[in-house]
């Protein structure tokens, strides 16, 4: 997959096959639109062009919004889409000038112009234009004179998206990781530094890689004990134009993690700690990338730390028997 960093690094062939979205988690639901667009491809001898935003439009249109959660960072979306098989992703800076094009400024600049939309693949309410006034109608209307053609997604298949990433959000919030992971097509994941704790876990027996997420925005499972996969990077390259390439993966691991505040010890912040299973070392300024595989039980609070420790230990035995079980399951 090629990526380009605006509209003016991109070339086209004049035989682009186009949609466009914010497309955040890459979801089960967007993965049908994918689909569509390849189809699209192989229909018209075309190339996959898929343009989406950076920053999200909404933190341009409403900066103070903090009630935005994403699914996905931008390297995790970046390398969703690739795996996905889309051949050009542009990701554009989203800016109010942008936003301010009427409709037919929008299909004649960034449609015709920038890209050379051959046919574009787009929902039935997709809005677009200054004030949101351009829709699919001034597409099909627009496409007669420049001659592209309009690919209609289904009001069904645009639900589904839209479901799709309600559930999701809806299964994070209360710990609900099958749900998640179901309607996702893949494991939840969250990504960012090590960094340096208080070294509590380390006390009570259980070090800990204290995770600093990456994107404030991303949205944060409820608060609990879950098993996940760890993944360990020398770093992550900021996304660039160019030939897209996946980070090498050092290390995996399988490995408990817990979200929360602390409240046996009287914690105040939200940490995310992961303690792997099988392993002890200085992980700091690593990149870590978690992948939540099952949900154990909610935080709470315990009356000794006696009793938090005993707690951990079966929490422990309950990871491993989860990856006992999945290990002999993969094994048929």
């Amino acid at each position: 997959m090629k990526i380009y960093k605006s509209l003016e690094e991109f070339y086209s062939k004049g035989n682009s096959i186009v949609t466009i979205g914010t497309f955040d988690g890459v979801h089960v639901g967007h993965q049908k639109i994918l689909n569509s667009l390849k189809e699209m491809a192989i229909k018209y001898d075309g190339e996959t062009v898929l343009l989406t935003f950076y920053p999200h439009p909404r933190l341009i249109i409403n900066p103070d919004d903090q009630h935005l959660k994403l699914l996905s960072d931008i390297e995790e979306k970046v390398g969703a889409l690739a795996d996905a098989g889309v051949d050009h992703l542009i990701i554009m800076p989203f800016t109010r000038d942008f936003s301010n094009q009427s409709p037919e400024e929008y299909i004649r600049n960034v449609l015709i112009r920038k890209l050379g939309v051959r046919c574009i693949v787009i929902g039935y309410d997709h809005r677009f234009g200054k004030d949101r006034k351009g829709s699919i109608r001034d597409l099909r209307q627009q496409g007669k004179i420049y001659g592209f053609d309009v690919k209609e997604i289904s009001e069904q298949d645009v639900e589904e998206v839209a479901v799709s990433s309600t559930k999701i959000r809806e299964a994070l919030i209360v710990g609900d990781i099958e749900t998640a992971n179901k309607y996702l097509g893949y494991p939840f994941e969250l990504t960012g530094k090590v960094i340096e704790g208080d070294k509590i876990g380390r006390d009570l027996g259980f070090p800990t890689a204290n995770l600093e997420v990456h994107e404030k925005h991303k949205l944060i499972p409820a608060y609990g004990i879950y098993a996940v996969e760890a993944q360990v990077f020398d770093g992550l390259s900021p996304i660039e134009s160019g030939e897209y390439e996946s980070p090498e993966i050092i290390e995996k691991f399988q490995a408990m993690a817990y979200i929360g505040n602390r409240p046996t010890v009287d914690g105040v912040h939200r940490t995310i700690e992961v303690n792997f299973l099988d392993f002890s070392g200085n992980l700091y300024n690593k990149t870590l990338r978690i992948r939540f595989l099952d949900f154990i039980r909610h935080d709470e609070r315990f009356e000794s730390m006696e009793i938090l420790i005993k707690k951990m230990k079966e929490d422990e035995k309950k990871i491993r028997a989860f990856f006992e079980n999945k290990n002999t399951a993969s094994s048929f």
